[in-house]
C-alpha cells in the first residue's frame, strides 16, 4: 500500500499529520475510504486514503496520480456536498450518488460520510467512503430493458407501451395529438393449434415486421399481449384521422402471410382510444381494449365511447348485485294472466322475474336477464324461477283446497338449454311441489333451437316425457326452420307483440299474424298473442282464431296473491255471463 500523505484540496490548506488511529482505521476498512477535514478558515483537505480509494477513483489503476481527479471532483458538486456536511454534520445530508464518464464508460458511485473526532489543525473531520455501483446499475438497466421488451419480436412490451402513453398524456402540448390503436389478431389461437406454435411465432414476427413498415417516424409499435399489438399514433385530424389510420392498418394485415409454403390470412379487430391530457396511461390502454370488444361486434375499427364504458360498468355492477340478490332470495316473480279469448277466463299465468333493488329501485328484466346470461347466473336464476313458480302454484291449490285448472308458464333461456340438465331440474321441481307436468308450460325462444338443434330436440323430448307443455316464445322474429316446427314436440306458438300491436294499422302485420295462426292450426298447435292492449285487438284476434292472449288490456303482471284473486274474479265473471260451466272449484265456492 502506498504511503498515505495529506492531499490539499485548496492551495492555502495547511498540511496536517494523520493520527495513527486514522491510519489503522483506513487499513482495516474493506471499502474505499478517505479522511476529509475542514480547517479553521473553511478550507477542505483530503488528509488520507487507503489503496482501495485510489483504485476505485482511477478505475483500478493503482499507480495513476489521483490528485487531479480528486481536485476536479472537489471543485464541483462533490466538494460542496462534503463541505456542507463538515460545516454542519448534524443537519446536512450524509449520502449522495455520483456518476462519471459517458456512454459505455459511465461509472456510478455511492458516497457516504461519517463524522470523526477533530484533530490538530482541523475544525471538523469525516470519513468518506466510496462504493462503486457500476455493475449493479448496468445489471439493473439490462433487466429493465428485458422487462420492457418482447423477447420474440424485439418490440416494446405492454409495460413500456403504457409508460409511453403516460408520458405523452402528461405532456399538455402533445397529448391531444395522439391516439392508441390496439390490434387483436382474430383466429390466431386456431392457427397456433392447427399449425403449431413455431408457425404461430413466425406469424407474429411477420405481422410485427409488416406493421413497422407501415408506420411513420415517431409512431410507436409494441406487442402488448399474446396476439395483440399496440400503436401510439400521432393524429392531426382527431377521430377521423385515427379511423383512417386504423383502416389502413387493417388492410395491411389482411394481405396473406406466406409461412411454411402456406398463404395464411388473418383478420384484426382494432380498438381506438383518443388521448387527453392528464389521463392515466393504464386507463387509456383499457379504454382501447374496451373498444376492441366493440370492434369485434361491429366488424370495423371502433373508437372508445365513454357512455359505452359506463354501461359496461353498470352491467358488471348489476352482475355482482344480482349474484348477491339470488343468494339472499331478494328477487320475486310476478304473474301475467293468460286469457282464453272466446270465454274471457284465465287459463294460466306467465311467471316473470322481478327485481326491486334497495338502492336502484326497479331493475327491469330487459336489463338483468342479458347480464345473467352473459355471466352464467342464468342457470341459477332459471332454477330459482322454476322452483318459485311451482311453489306458488302449490300454494294456490292449498288455498283453494284442490288442484286448480291453472297452468303456469316459465321462461327458459337458450343458455340453460345448452348448459343445464333441464329435464332433471323440471322433474325434481314437479316432484318436490307435487305438481303434475301438464300444469307447467316451458317457454323457449327460437335461439334455443338454432344454437344446437340436436341438443334442443333431446331436451324437448325429455320435457315432454314429464307431461309438461312446450311453447315457442316471440315466434316470427327469429330464424327457426319450419322443419323444426314439424319435427319438435311444440304445443304452443306465442306471436310476438311487434306484430300484434301493428295489426289495426298495418295490413302486413295482419297478414303475418294470419299466416302464423294458419301454420299453427295446420301443425296442431295452439296460439297465444302477446301485447294485447285494447279490446279491438282482442276481438280481431278472436275472430282470426287465436286461442289465448295476454297484455295490459287484461292485466299487467301482478304478485301471487293478486293473481289468484284475479283468477277468481274472471271465473265468476265468465260463469255469470254463461260463457263457462261452473268448475269444480267454483261449485264448491258457490255451494
Amino acid at each position: 500500500m502506498q504511503a498515505m500523505m495529506p492531499l490539499q484540496l485548496a492551495p492555502s490548506s495547511p498540511r496536517r499529520a494523520m493520527p495513527a488511529a486514522d491510519s489503522e482505521l483506513l487499513r482495516a476498512l474493506p471499502i474505499a475510504a478517505a479522511v476529509v477535514s475542514l480547517d479553521g478558515e473553511g478550507e477542505m483537505a483530503l488528509d488520507a486514503w487507503n489503496a482501495r480509494f485510489i483504485e476505485t477513483i482511477t478505475g483500478g489503476q493503482k499507480h495513476l496520480d489521483a490528485r487531479p481527479i480528486i481536485r476536479a471532483a472537489a471543485a464541483g458538486p462533490l466538494g460542496t456536498f462534503i463541505k456542507t456536511y463538515l460545516n454542519d454534520p448534524a443537519n446536512a445530508p450524509s449520502e449522495t450518488e455520483r456518476q462519471d464518464g459517458s456512454g459505455v464508460h459511465m461509472r456510478y458511485f455511492r458516497l457516504k460520510l461519517a463524522p470523526l473526532a477533530a484533530s490538530e489543525g482541523a475544525r471538523s473531520r469525516c470519513l468518506l467512503s466510496l462504493v462503486e455501483e457500476t455493475q449493479q446499475r448496468r445489471a439493473q438497466e439490462h433487466l429493465k430493458t428485458q422487462m420492457l421488451q418482447c423477447s420474440l419480436t424485439g418490440l416494446p412490451n405492454r409495460l413500456a407501451f403504457t409508460d409511453a402513453i403516460e408520458a405523452v398524456a402528461g405532456d399538455e402540448a402533445r397529448a391531444e395529438g395522439y391516439a392508441i390503436l390496439l390490434v387483436d389478431l382474430l383466429r390466431f389461437s386456431r392457427i397456433n393449434q392447427s399449425m403449431g406454435s413455431v408457425v404461430g411465432d413466425e406469424l407474429l414476427i411477420s405481422v410485427a415486421s409488416r406493421l413497422v413498415g407501415g408506420l411513420r417516424d415517431g409512431d410507436m409499435l409494441a406487442r402488448v399481449g399474446g396476439n395483440e399489438f399496440g400503436i401510439l399514433y400521432s393524429v392531426k385530424g382527431g377521430a377521423s384521422d385515427a379511423l383512417a389510420a386504423a383502416q389502413r392498418i387493417a388492410r395491411l394485415i389482411e394481405e396473406p402471410f406466406t409461412l411454411s409454403d402456406l398463404d395464411i390470412r388473418v383478420d384484426g379487430a382494432i380498438g381506438i382510444a383518443l388521448l387527453h391530457h392528464g389521463e392515466d396511461g393504464e386507463e387509456l390502454f383499457r379504454n382501447a381494449q374496451f373498444a376492441i370488444k366493440q370492434a369485434k361486434a361491429a366488424g370495423t375499427p371502433t373508437i372508445y365511447e365513454p357512455e359505452q364504458a359506463v354501461a359496461a360498468r353498470r352491467r358488471f355492477s348489476i352482475e355482482t348485485e344480482l349474484r348477491r340478490a339470488l343468494e339472499r332470495d331478494e328477487l320475486d316473480l310476478a304473474y301475467q294472466p293468460l286469457i282464453e279469448l272466446k270465454t274471457g277466463r284465465v287459463t294460466g299465468f306467465e311467471a316473470l322475474a322481478r327485481w326491486t333493488h334497495e338502492d336502484r329501485g326497479e331493475i327491469g328484466p330487459a336489463e338483468f336477464i342479458p347480464v345473467a346470461e352473459e355471466s352464467g347466473l342464468i342457470l341459477e336464476l332459471g332454477r330459482w324461477a322454476m322452483d318459485k313458480a311451482a311453489r306458488t302454484l302449490a300454494s294456490w291449490d292449498n288455498a283453494e283446497g284442490q288442484a286448480l285448472p291453472i297452468n303456469l308458464s316459465v321462461n327458459l333461456s337458450a343458455i340453460q338449454v345448452a348448459r343445464d340438465n333441464v329435464s332433471e331440474m323440471v322433474g325434481s321441481t314437479l316432484k318436490t311441489h307435487q305438481i303434475g307436468g301438464e300444469r307447467l308450460t316451458i317457454e323457449l325462444t327460437e335461439s334455443a333451437i338454432v344454437q344446437d338443434p340436436g341438443r334442443a330436440t333431446r331436451v324437448f323430448e325429455q320435457i315432454k316425457s314429464l307431461d309438461a307443455n312446450l311453447a315457442m316464445d316471440d315466434f316470427g322474429t327469429g330464424y327457426s326452420s319450419l322443419a323444426y316446427l314439424q319435427r319438435l314436440p311444440i304445443d304452443l306458438l306465442k306471436i310476438d307483440q311487434r306484430f300484434i300491436k301493428g295489426m289495426l294499422s298495418d295490413d302486413d302485420s295482419i297478414a303475418i299474424v294470419r299466416a302464423i295462426l294458419g301454420l299453427a292450426d295446420a301443425l296442431g298447435m295452439k296460439t297465444t298473442a302477446e301485447g294485447i292492449e285494447s279490446g279491438d285487438l282482442a276481438e280481431t284476434l278472436t275472430g282470426l282464431g287465436c286461442v289465448h292472449g295476454q297484455g295490459f288490456h287484461f292485466s299487467k303482471a301482478v304478485d301471487a296473491k293478486r293473481a289468484l284473486a284475479y283468477w277468481r274474479a274472471r271465473e265468476e265473471k265468465a260463469l255469470r255471463e254463461g260463457k263457462i260451466d261452473a268448475s269444480p272449484v267454483m261449485r264448491v265456492r258457490h255451494g
